[in-house]
């Protein structure tokens, strides 16, 4: 099912600052290349992103999911100067194209991709990270959040993507792996008392999270 109602959606994204062309370019590309197209953020969520970093004045970003690299540039638009974004792919395949799409980009020289399983990529860097980008394997989310949750600045937020999972959280029906995760997941989050989150219905639902205390 929709989140939102596609008239109201295409509204927002008419209403919102268009993507350049370089990202234009990185979603053509997916849609006409790749069967998972649809795990690629949108435009509308792209500029959340990227506004959100701005707002923060984030200069170190990690991302878990790279996927096409759509995302990490979209909030790269948003870095201080001299900020740096970490993404980390398990796929290959797609941390080739991602590497290709930012080599691209005006910001072929801020984004980092790491190839491997997240959590060992994430294990082996410092932080503290200012943004936290997680949109990867669903059943992993509970284990990327507690390994990111520690090396979050005091400032800092974790943005977590399909949290609302098409509706399919509410279905009583739906009890497939990645459904019944991300429904752990959002239990977890809003009974964590070292955060506060809240959860917005943009596109595929997108949880926001900050360390409190």
């Amino acid at each position: 099912m929709d989140i939102t109602d596609p008239a109201v959606e295409a509204y927002a994204e008419a209403h919102t600052t268009p993507p350049p062309r370089h990202l234009v370019a990185v979603a053509e590309d997916t849609q006409r290349e790749s069967p998972f197209a649809g795990m690629m953020v949108g435009p509308l969520e792209g500029r959340l992103l990227e506004l959100l970093v701005f707002a923060l004045g984030a200069r170190s970003v990690l991302e878990i999911g790279t996927f096409t690299g759509y995302s990490s540039l979209s909030m790269a638009a948003g870095l201080q100067p001299g900020g740096r974004i970490v993404t980390c792919e398990l796929s290959p395949e797609h941390a080739e194209i991602a590497r290709r799409n930012i080599a691209s980009s005006p910001y072929a020289g801020v984004i980092e991709v790491l190839e491997g399983p997240a959590l060992e990529t994430v294990a082996g860097l410092e932080g503290p990270f200012d943004f936290v980008f997680i949109d990867a394997d669903k059943q992993s989310y509970l284990s990327y959040y507690e390994a990111v949750l520690p090396k979050l600045s005091p400032k800092g937020l974790i943005a977590v993507d399909n949290t609302l999972w098409s509706g399919a959280v509410l279905d009583e029906r739906a009890t497939d792996a990645d459904t019944e995760a991300i429904r752990r997941f959002n239990d977890h989050v809003v009974g964590d008392d070292r955060v506060v989150c809240v959860q917005l219905p943009v596109r595929d639902g997108v949880t926001l999270i900050r360390r409190v205390g």
